[in-house]
């Protein structure tokens, strides 16, 4: 049986643009997917009800930053916490 990549991109135009833009690569590789699946329009619709992340406290922040399996926040200021979260 053929291995399956789970890393496979399918807008590879989208995941391109986002790279470019400077989106991480497993960031882009989720939007482009999901467009692929969903449609770009409705990607864009998805999601803006959290708050932004200028208005979270820090310990908000650390719980994000362990939702979402990122390591080496626990010491860092919310200036810095707030890019890792962004860059993920």
């Amino acid at each position: 049986m053929p291995k399956r990549s789970s890393s496979r991109i399918k807008d590879e135009e989208l995941y391109e643009s986002l790279r470019e833009d400077g989106a991480s690569k497993e960031k882009a590789a989720r939007i482009a997917n999901a467009a692929a699946r969903d449609g770009r329009s409705k990607v864009g619709r998805r999601g803006g009800g959290a708050e932004d992340y200028e208005e979270r406290t820090v310990p908000e922040l650390r719980e994000r930053a362990r939702e979402l399996g990122l390591s080496g926040y626990s010491r860092l200021r919310k200036p810095e916490l707030i890019r890792k979260l962004r860059e993920h």
